[in-house]
């Protein structure tokens, strides 16, 4: 074939099998972790591309990040489908098919290199580590900001060619744009250092040969790009030079780095030292490099959310990661000459990894499958180089790795299919997690609260239990155990929990939601003083929630339509003020049931009081 159509072919063969491998995500639903922020409750998104959404965009840090292209992406997906997951799922899937196609151009345009390309970005297209960022409609944020850090690396080539000030202005809009989708691609600028080294060969004096001046006219540049075994041509600098051509971009790096450090510190998202110190975090750091490598080579055992080893971290499994990082990085300086593409793969890798490495401990995961969607690019190019040089050394024939390469890569595609069918249902993906993470109280906790939205709330509470037992201050995991125990009929052992969950949290709101669910519960047990007692405390806790109670409550009341429940709702009028709605509910309660005393006692507290 010749270059172009080379190309061409590839990129429909990349399309062809992305496609095929991810569609089936299109069925399935939003998930009940993060998805609600993103896009099912949030007011903003789900009104679509209007100026009140595109003003709140630009200002918003919720969800612990200022994102403001995620949040337009996501609300022209509810402008176009509404709440049909079906086509937020496909917008993904397009932008990790576009996502895969811009990998193998940068690659092909950067190394002259089509085939080794192309077997890069399959890999990058069927590695079942890239799941989570597809499958989860939450993580499109990820998915947006590689193609404008993919889009800025296709741009640096196209600028090293012939570098000019427009051309350098290109790459700091895209690189603007990918930081304003997910701050993630804040290493770029350390990027685009590494492929100054390889495959662009810019630094001068550190190449095996200088390179050729650049093409003088533009058609000859485009040929030469897409014709077999040549690349784009780079000028060469003093390192000095190239990396002051980087500082523009490094103080945009750190501008958003400042940003993301305010918006998530403002939403309480980044741990504190006290929590987890500073030698845990290191050590997790060095760990889960090992970690996401060996997940790389062995892809399996990949879950949604992996708890963090806060307390211990065994010292076999720490020193095996760190010998294993530092005989791989020496093995790569011993080579950085003779194969340099080893020490481009290697410290991208490193490097890229570095903002999500939990040396700032955001949320409480030790790592997640989604950090490692661009920092294993590197990892890809060092293994398909390194293949086709050994093969080269080895003189095996193209058929032999045409044949090597569709086995790898069917068995990924095989195992990414499977991957993808964990996230077709909440249950279905927290089940799988649980049994991937062992001890895990998130799962556990998010797995009940499946399987109780299924209306399985037996199903759900040893799940609950479990969740509460592994993190016994935690005050959600008491609530969820008491609405489940509730749920199950089991009233009398609902209540410690729900006073659990009110010692350990200092939050009004929360203090008075379990405060009211406590009121609840009194009243169905007839116990009307200590319902009242809890009514009591419930609005000195959040005075605000008053009407928002009555209102849920009187709703509930008029559809059973009980004196008990008319009782309840009287008690809870009386601690209010509203003592007239108090005693039209006291006197319909007796109307429904004149053998309740309380109701009849209250009555006449009221009239000895004169209200």
């Amino acid at each position: 074939m010749s270059g172009k159509r080379a190309t061409i072919a590839s990129c429909l063969f990349l399309c062809a099998v992305t496609l095929a491998v991810y569609l089936p995500v299109r069925n399935h639903p939003f998930l009940n972790y993060d998805d609600w922020e993103y896009v099912t409750k949030n007011p903003h998104v789900r009104a679509g591309l209007t100026h009140n959404t595109f003003a709140w965009a630009w200002t918003a840090t919720e969800a612990y990040n200022w994102h403001p292209l995620t949040w337009l992406s996501h609300a022209l997906d509810c402008q176009l489908y509404g709440l049909n997951p079906a086509g937020h799922h496909l917008t993904s899937v397009l932008l990790h098919c576009l996502n895969v196609l811009l990998l193998f151009l940068v690659l092909l345009h950067a190394t002259g290199r089509c085939g080794r390309s192309l077997v890069a970005a399959a890999l990058f297209a069927l590695h079942p580590f890239n799941v989570e960022s597809v499958a989860w409609i939450a993580e499109r944020k990820n998915l947006l900001s590689t193609t404008f850090f993919l889009l800025a690396l296709s741009a640096y080539v196209w600028y090293a060619a012939k570098p000019t000030v427009n051309r350098y202005l290109t790459i700091a809009f895209l690189f603007a744009l990918g930081l304003a989708a997910k701050p993630m691609v804040i290493t770029l600028p350390f990027v685009l250092l590494l492929l100054d080294f390889w495959p662009l060969e810019r630094i001068e004096g550190w190449s095996a040969q200088p390179s050729p001046p650049p093409p003088k006219r533009k058609v000859k540049a485009q040929a030469q790009m897409l014709a077999p075994g040549t690349r784009f041509t780079a000028a060469q600098a003093p390192l000095r030079r190239l990396v002051s051509e980087k500082v523009p971009l490094l103080l945009m790096s750190a501008a958003s780095a400042v940003v993301t450090v305010i918006a998530q510190r403002s939403g309480g998202a980044v741990r504190s030292l006290e929590k987890i110190p500073l030698p845990v975090r290191l050590a997790n750091a060095v760990y889960s490099y090992a970690r996401y490598a060996w997940k790389t080579v062995w892809p399996s055992g990949f879950a949604l959310y992996y708890p963090h080893p806060s307390h211990h971290l065994a010292a076999w499994r720490l020193g095996v990661a760190a010998l294993f990082l530092l005989a791989a990085t020496a093995l790569v300086w011993n080579q950085r000459m003779r194969r340099r593409y080893l020490v481009t793969g290697w410290l991208w890798y490193l490097g890229t990894l570095v903002p999500v490495i939990g040396i700032v401990q955001v949320g409480d995961q030790a790592m997640a499958d989604r950090y490692a969607y661009i920092p294993l690019i590197g990892i890809f190019v060092l293994v398909v180089w390194s293949a086709a040089d050994g093969a080269d050394a080895a003189k095996i024939g193209l058929p032999w790795r045409a044949t090597a390469a569709g086995i790898v890569l069917a068995v990924l595609a095989f195992l990414t299919w499977r991957q993808i069918g964990y996230w077709k249902s909440n249950a279905d993906l927290w089940a799988h997690t649980l049994h991937v993470t062992g001890g895990n109280p998130l799962a556990e906790a998010e797995l009940g609260d499946a399987l109780h939205a299924l209306d399985r709330p037996e199903e759900a509470l040893p799940h609950f239990q479990r969740a509460a037992q592994m993190q016994p201050r935690e005050p959600k995991h008491h609530v969820d155990l008491a609405e489940d125990l509730a749920e199950c009929g089991r009233l009398r052992e609902a209540i410690p929990e729900y006073e659990a969950a009110i010692q350990l949290t200092s939050d009004a709101e929360k203090r008075a939601r379990s405060y009211q669910s406590l009121a609840i519960l009194h009243g169905a047990l007839g116990e009307y003083a200590e319902t009242r007692e809890a009514y009591r405390q419930a609005l000195s806790a959040d005075p605000q929630l008053e009407e928002e109670m009555t209102r849920s409550l009187s709703d509930g009341v008029a559809q059973t339509s009980t004196g008990q429940g008319y009782l309840v709702l009287g008690i809870l009028l009386q601690e209010a003020g509203r003592t007239a709605d108090a005693r039209a509910a006291y006197e319909k309660a007796l109307s429904l049931d004149p053998s309740l005393e309380d109701a009849r006692h209250s009555l006449d507290a009221l009239s000895a009081s004169g209200r």
